[in-house]
């Protein structure tokens, strides 16, 4: 389960079909998870302490990656920052039923809380009720969704039965079902998307909160979201994350079809690798420079060439193999003249005392294909009033490239031509 967390909120209703949603894109609204819109929002928490949770919770998060009609343009989803995550709020059902979830990229298959529930975790809002949806089907066992899955099996119904587990110890088990789901748009008028398909989970249980309902599977697989909207959206889906502690905006768009395209002055590609698991989507990394120091990048559990690197806007710092963090940090120590201090959380692996003339050097990630310019703000984190950490981190031989090396940059994938493009942009003012 990926650390980011998305809202999508459904403005009414009375809106476009699907079918209507296809020539021009949309876009819906993504709240970060401690932003005031958010339910998990908690006043008396400072920033640091929102900070803190947030890497920890990205930490914790690695056993993930195992390698184990309307115009298109008139929907879109709004993102709220603030420590690191992003949540989402969809619907599903005719009538519609609110369903504030997780969105995780690290993961496939949405999936809710659904009655009767034989064990679950405590939920503020109504259980998900299949018996009060007219458009609510399981799915047969025989069905390719159901082969599609890791882990199914068939009840005596032949009726198929998922089960999913996440790295943070995290699961859920029900049936495979169809439902319409619906997206918020920016016209006011929701999105429908029939026949997709979902997990009616009866017996869940993990890390959530009891303000969600499930998640959001935004990943590559055959049955995420994007996935299953396909060629409607031509594979194409962006995003824009806001900094942290942004003052002048709290939200950004999670956007679909030619609405996702990212292009223009600025813009780099890099190709997406084919490889599996085909949820997680695959760079290629082959160096980090510098100043004028380049580090050659030799690979990780995913490879040592082609595909070598997820990217994932759920995880908040970017994950690297220890050796080469430890050159990277090496190297960056070497051009600030100041002496490192200690993590007073004791788990990044380099930190300053935060001053007025603390200046970082120029740092460039070198993906296959294209160079992306980080900004001061994408690479250290203040952790407490006085100290600022670096937010490359070394983990044994994974490598992620997480949601603080994305901020001020819109993001945009392409599943058809198997692209992501990277454009610095103010995400506060789109």
């Amino acid at each position: 389960m990926a650390s980011t967390l998305f809202i999508l909120s459904i403005l009414c209703l009375s809106g476009f079909s699907f079918s209507e949603a296809q020539e021009g894109g949309f876009s819906v609204e993504l709240i970060h998870r401690d932003s005031p819109k958010s339910p998990f929002y908690n006043p008396y928490e400072t920033p640091y302490q929102r900070v803190t949770k947030a890497l920890r919770r990205s930490i914790n998060n690695l056993n993930r990656f195992d390698s184990t009609q309307v115009s298109p343009n008139l929907a879109e989803a709004d993102i709220i920052s603030d420590a690191g995550e992003y949540l989402m709020n969809i619907s599903i059902g005719s009538p519609p039923v609110a369903i504030l979830g997780i969105a995780d990229t690290g993961s496939d298959l949405v999936w809710t809380q659904c009655k009767p529930c034989t064990d679950c975790f405590e939920q503020k809002a109504p259980l998900f009720e299949p018996n009060s949806s007219s458009t609510y089907r399981d799915v047969s066992c025989s069905s390719s969704q159901c082969s599609s899955l890791d882990r199914s099996s068939c009840d005596d119904r032949q009726s198929c039965l998922y089960s999913v587990a996440y790295g943070d110890r995290s699961f859920s088990n029900g049936n495979l079902a169809v439902d319409t789901i619906t997206l918020g748009s920016t016209t006011g008028r929701p999105v429908a998307l029939p026949k997709s398909i979902f997990g009616c989970g009866h017996n869940n249980d993990g890390t959530f909160s009891s303000e969600t309902s499930g998640i959001v599977g935004l990943g590559g697989g055959d049955v995420s979201l994007i996935t299953q909207m396909g060629s409607s959206i031509e594979g194409k889906f962006s995003y824009c994350l806001i900094p942290f502690g942004s003052r002048t905006a709290n939200v950004s768009k999670l956007n679909f079809g030619t609405k996702a395209t990212v292009s223009g002055t600025g813009t780099v590609s890099t190709p997406l690798v084919a490889k599996e698991p085909k949820t997680f989507y695959f760079l290629t990394l082959e160096s980090i420079s510098v100043a004028d120091k380049t580090i050659p990048f030799e690979g990780s559990t995913f490879g040592t060439s082609e595909g070598n690197i997820i990217i994932d806007s759920g995880t908040t710092l970017t994950i690297l193999p220890e050796q080469f963090a430890s050159e990277l940090h090496s190297a960056i120590s070497g051009t600030i003249d100041a002496k490192p201090v200690s993590d007073p959380q004791g788990f990044l692996d380099l930190c300053y005392k935060a001053t007025d003339d603390f200046k970082v050097p120029e740092i460039i990630v070198k993906f296959k294909g294209g160079d992306v310019k980080l900004n001061p703000i994408n690479l250290f984190i203040a952790v407490s009033e006085d100290i600022v950490c670096s937010t490359f981190k070394g983990s044994q031989d994974t490598a992620i490239y997480g949601n603080l090396h994305q901020m001020d940059f819109l993001v945009g994938y392409n599943t058809k031509e198997q692209t992501v493009s990277f454009k610095p942009t103010d995400c506060t003012k789109l």
